[in-house]
């Protein structure tokens, strides 16, 4: 990646990963519950990456709770790889630096590129981009799509991807984007990205909220709603016919089971589903399960199967791509590497021809996201068909630059950055376990009850 390096300071260079343990107690109304995790509390190891000149770039890893410790802790193991890196070099080099974090001769035992130290590694990738696009004066998603398709390619590392998609492939696909991409970036800021809300779906949502939610959602312009299933076959019957009965025929229902299921269990419970024409089942299986998606999608089509959140790195979308076990790419901006190893993604999506729609919500996900699905418009898939960007209306207000939706759609960002930034009050307010919010012993409590249940 090429962007004109700061003058001022040739030496200017990484000095410290501050990581901060803010955890959100959303398990109280139960937002975010669903089969597999029934009291998530929303949190997030953040990162700000600090440089002896003093900017800054910022970068997060989404979890559920317990366990966010452990993942800040493995942000912190990787500051000796980084700290005393030149800004300059890189940010003129992403690609090295994602292979320095990512393939640790050591680190690289507890993955490789895989787990909370991968994910970690994306959340230093994703704060040197986000200090980029400060830098470049743009946001995270238009500084991507400006980038020649040969800065592109020379993002990705094709090592174990060549026997699906080939630098020449990726070149191809790029150039053959490259004319009307001014007019799809004018499209995109004039209407904003295509969304799709979660908002009313959480399993723990009684009646009534989840028809009046699903109204709104409805009424705010939303192309498609999703509910969360898999706790009990009878009430995701019932719940549906609500959802169906408040939406009408005509609003497309996804539906996501969380990986709750195996894959004849899987087959059967949609097969129960059915009569409510469900658009999608999100993960039906493990997420680890490649042969089994493809089954689940051979026998419950036309409704299409998707997956992706919980997938660790780009091999595994290599798999599923290969195997035709999924009709959608759900991206996560945290789980894999960062920056890079999401537009390998992107570019695999592109040369399958399967629609990348991205996963969102949690803490930060959406703020984070939308930039590689507008990216994605507008320098890869070039088409809004079948794209839907995921959305929930929770814990925006504690961003400094917070999602923007109108009509139903992602308004693009047009701030520097990639959107991770935290407000101050709400990282002091909310770590954990000192902050504020966590010494009420009511809320202490709650968060020690068991936050998963066998299905």
């Amino acid at each position: 990646m090429t962007v004109s390096p700061d003058p001022s300071d040739p030496h200017n260079v990484i000095t410290e990963l501050e990581v901060h343990d803010v955890r959100f107690p959303t398990s109280r109304h139960r937002d975010g519950s669903d089969a597999m995790n029934p009291f998530p509390d929303y949190s997030a190891a953040y990162l700000v990456l600090h440089t002896s000149s003093g900017e800054k770039g910022y970068g997060l890893v989404f979890t559920s709770g317990r366990g966010n410790g452990l993942q800040a802790a493995a942000i912190k193991e990787l500051e000796p790889l980084v700290c005393g890196t030149s800004i300059d070099a890189a940010i003129a080099d992403t690609a090295e630096l994602s292979a320095r974090v990512t393939n640790d001769g050591q680190l690289r035992w507890l993955g490789p590129q895989k787990g909370a130290i991968h994910m970690a590694a994306g959340a230093v990738v994703n704060a040197v981009w986000d200090l980029a696009a400060r830098r470049a004066g743009k946001p995270l998603w238009q500084l991507l799509s400006e980038l020649s398709p040969e800065q592109l390619v020379g993002l990705v590392d094709f090592r174990y991807l060549r026997d699906a998609l080939t630098e020449d492939e990726a070149l191809a696909l790029l150039r053959a984007a490259e004319p009307g991409k001014a007019e799809r970036t004018a499209r995109l800021l004039a209407e904003g990205h295509p969304a799709y809300t979660t908002t009313p779906g959480w399993l723990g949502y009684d009646d009534d909220k989840l028809q009046r939610l699903c109204k709104e959602a409805v009424a705010d312009g939303f192309g498609m709603i999703k509910l969360k299933v898999g706790a009990d076959p009878a009430e995701d019957v019932r719940r549906l016919g609500l959802a169906r009965a408040a939406v009408g025929s005509d609003v497309p229902i996804g539906i996501d089971a969380n990986q709750v299921w195996g894959v004849a269990e899987a087959i059967e419970w949609v097969g129960r589903l059915g009569e409510f024409d469900p658009y999608w089942i999100e993960e039906p299986t493990s997420p680890d399960d490649i042969l089994g998606h493809a089954a689940v999608r051979k026998a419950v089509s036309p409704i299409k199967v998707v997956t992706g959140e919980q997938c660790q790195n780009v091999i595994m979308f290599k798999q599923l791509l290969q195997a035709d076990a999924i009709d959608a790419v759900q991206l996560d901006a945290c789980r894999v590497g960062g920056v890079n190893e999401l537009v390998a993604i992107i570019l695999l999506a592109a040369k399958f021809g399967v629609p990348v729609c991205p996963h969102a919500g949690g803490v930060g996900l959406c703020e984070l996201v939308q930039h590689f699905a507008m990216f994605d418009y507008v320098a890869v898939a070039g088409s809004w068909d079948d794209h839907y960007l995921e959305y929930v209306d929770h814990l925006h207000e504690h961003f400094v630059e917070p999602v923007v939706i109108e009509n139903g759609r992602y308004v693009a960002p047009r701030v520097p950055g990639g959107g991770a930034e935290m407000k101050l009050d709400s990282i002091a307010e909310f770590t954990y376990p000192d902050g504020p919010a966590w010494r009420d012993e009511t809320l202490e409590a709650l968060h020690a009850e068991p936050s998963f249940s066998a299905p």
